[in-house]
C-alpha cells in the first residue's frame, strides 16, 4: 500500500468496470477511502470486493442513475455525511450513443447529452458546497480526444464529441470559480482505451489497426493508463494544476 492519497476520501463514478474500477483499485492502494457508484449492480459489488481483498477501503451504491439530479445529489450528500466530507470527485461515468448526423435521432442525441454532460454537471453542483466546506479538493472530469478533434477512425461521434467538448469547457469554468476556494478542476481526455465497453469494437482487426496505427506508441491504451493520470490529479502532487485538459492518448492527438 502506498500513501499518495493517504487520509483522502475519493468519490468515483462508474466503478463497475473499466477506468472506474482501475481508479478505485489504484486510489485505494494509495491510501484513499473510496466511495463508488454505478448502474450495474453485480459488477459494482465485484469492484468493492476486489478493493477490499487488496487491503483497501471502499463502499459503493448501486444502481445509481447520475443523470437524475436528485439521485446524484443524494449519493454525494450521503457520502459526505458518512465520511465527514470528501477530497476528490472523479467523474468517470458516461454512456454515449453513436450515429452520424444523418442517422442520429433526437432520442439518441438527448440520451448522450444526459449521460455524458448532465450527469457531470449534477455531480459537480452537488459536490461544490461540500468541497468549499472542506477547504478545497480536486474535481477530475472525463473528456475525450473527440472533444478536441474530429475522429475519422470513430465515425458517428457527433453527440459524443459535442458532450466531451462541453465537459472540457465546463472544467475550465469550474477551475476559475474554484480557485478562490482551493478547488482544482481538471479534465482527462483519453484516446483509444480498451475497456469492457470498447472490447467488442476492438475485436474487429480493422478497427484496432486503424487506431493503433495513428498512435506514436503503437498500442491502444488501458484503463490503468488513465487511472495513473487520475491519481496524479487526485493527489497533492498536482496542487498547482487546475483548468488543464490532459490528453492521454499515446500521442494520437499530437500527429
Amino acid at each position: 500500500m502506498g500513501d499518495r492519497l493517504a487520509g483522502k476520501v475519493a468519490l468515483i463514478t462508474g466503478t463497475a468496470g473499466g477506468q472506474g474500477r482501475a481508479a478505485a483499485l489504484l486510489f485505494a492502494q494509495e491510501g484513499a477511502t473510496i466511495v463508488g457508484c454505478d448502474l450495474k449492480v453485480e459488477q459494482s459489488r465485484e469492484t468493492v470486493a476486489m478493493v477490499r481483498a487488496a487491503g483497501g477501503s471502499m463502499t459503493s451504491a448501486e444502481p445509481v442513475d447520475l443523470g437524475d439530479s436528485a439521485t446524484a445529489r443524494a449519493w454525494i450528500d450521503e457520502a459526505a455525511e458518512l465520511h465527514g466530507g470528501f477530497d476528490v470527485l472523479y467523474n468517470n461515468a458516461s454512456a454515449p450513443r453513436f450515429a452520424s448526423i444523418a442517422d442520429m435521432t433526437d432520442e439518441d442525441w438527448h440520451f448522450t447529452i444526459r449521460n455524458e454532460l448532465h450527469l457531470m454537471f449534477y455531480a459537480c453542483s452537488a459536490a461544490w458546497a461540500h468541497l468549499v466546506a472542506r477547504g478545497g479538493g480536486s474535481i477530475i472530469n472525463t473528456g475525450s480526444i473527440s472533444g478536441i478533434a474530429a475522429m475519422p477512425e470513430t465515425p458517428g461521434s457527433i453527440a459524443h464529441a459535442a458532450t466531451k467538448g462541453a465537459v472540457i469547457a465546463m472544467t475550465r469554468e469550474l477551475a476559475l470559480e474554484g480557485g478562490p476556494h482551493k478547488i482544482r478542476a481538471n479534465a482527462i481526455s483519453p484516446g483509444a482505451i480498451l475497456t469492457p465497453a470498447t472490447e467488442p469494437a476492438f475485436a474487429d482487426p480493422g478497427f484496432l489497426a486503424a487506431h493503433t496505427a495513428n498512435t506514436m506508441l503503437g498500442r491502444i491504451g488501458t484503463s490503468e493508463d488513465i487511472a495513473h493520470a487520475a491519481l496524479f490529479l487526485a493527489s497533492d502532487e498536482s496542487s498547482w494544476v487546475t483548468g488543464a485538459n490532459f490528453l492521454i492518448d499515446g500521442g494520437f492527438s499530437a500527429r
